[in-house]
């Protein structure tokens, strides 16, 4: 009894090894995976600080947290299955689906800086699409529900990167990576949110509370600095939005043969690279991200009237025709 009771728990010893072993696999790759999207998941990061700004600082965080979830189940309920399936069985599906988000980034992206240079006009096109929240609860579910359609879009692109960077043939590993890599990349992207927009709080109290005049003096910087900040990170998010829209286009394009816009994304990266030969690697994403800007920006402005004119009135017929909810 007793070598047989040895025996045992050196199988389970030997099982619980290869399990570890296997965890630390899928932890390894995901972490490798992960870094492939850095770059859309910085902009994902970029974009979601502005959908906070104008709300009294107790709803930031609650704000945050339901961007967040619903960052998540986008990524494991929809995108995750989504992906795997796609990719084992109809493969050829990915990029013109990649391709529709990116033209709805182009178009937000469009929007923005439309509503930068014409405001008015602007205000003219968002009320004929959408109408207009008139209370704070209102407009929160109006600014998370758009949060998280954006989100949707960063996260099929920052999935399909992480998918195409896992290389192990085993399709439920290959599951798992994803899920560790989409919890970790999400953790990750609203924790920083979270520390950005708190952050003017944490300056405050520093300002009121620190023990010494060094401490007081930064909590005041931190003040100061935030909005401007903010601003900036608003800028840059716009930007980010329209060049990963911009790129995913000019990608997709190149899939199905059209190689223009590539060859010029390319021309210019290298010559940026050539040019700023101290820095050839930062000069040359630079250069690639103005293209994208300007290639998603073109996007974006065609499909401004395309969604005024076109999607909205064919989405209001669909909402007529759908049995309305009723009201408690």
């Amino acid at each position: 009894m007793s070598v047989g009771l040895l025996a045992l728990l050196d199988d389970v010893a030997a099982l619980a090894k290869v399990a570890a072993a296997s965890l630390d696999d899928v932890a390894g790759q995901a972490m490798k995976a992960s870094v492939k999207a850095a770059g859309a998941v910085i902009d994902d990061a970029a974009v979601t600080p502005s959908y906070v700004q104008g709300f009294e600082a107790k709803r930031e965080l609650p704000i945050i947290g339901k961007i967040a979830w619903g960052s998540l189940k986008n990524k494991m309920l929809f995108l995750l299955p989504a992906a795997l399936l796609l990719s084992y069985f109809l493969p050829w599906m990915i990029t013109p689906l990649l391709m529709i988000g990116g033209a709805y980034l182009c178009y937000e992206g469009a929007e923005k800086v439309f509503h930068l240079f014409a405001p008015h006009e602007a205000e003219k096109h968002e009320a004929s699409i959408e109408h207009a929240a008139v209370d704070p609860a209102s407009l929160e579910e109006q600014r998370v529900a758009g949060a998280i359609k954006t989100d949707f879009i960063l996260s099929a692109e920052i999935m399909t990167i992480v998918l195409s960077a896992i290389d192990v043939p085993d399709f439920w590993t290959r599951a798992a990576i994803l899920a560790v890599a989409g919890l970790g990349i999400t953790l990750a992207i609203y924790g920083t949110v979270a520390l950005i927009v708190k952050a003017d709080d944490f300056g405050l109290f520093l300002a009121k509370r620190a023990k010494t005049h060094t401490g007081r003096a930064v909590g005041r910087g931190i003040v100061v600095a935030m909005p401007v900040f903010m601003q900036v990170l608003s800028i840059v998010g716009t930007a980010a939005m329209t060049w990963v829209g911009g790129s995913i286009i000019a990608h997709g394009l190149y899939e199905f043969g059209i190689t223009g816009p590539e060859h010029v994304i390319e021309a210019v990266a290298g010559w940026a690279s050539a040019t700023f030969a101290a820095f050839p690697g930062v000069a040359g994403w630079i250069a690639t991200a103005v293209v994208d800007f300007f290639i998603g920006l073109a996007v974006g402005a065609l499909m401004i009237p395309v969604v005024a004119y076109v999607v909205t009135p064919i989405w209001r017929a669909i909402k007529s025709m759908l049995p309305k909810r009723a009201h408690a």
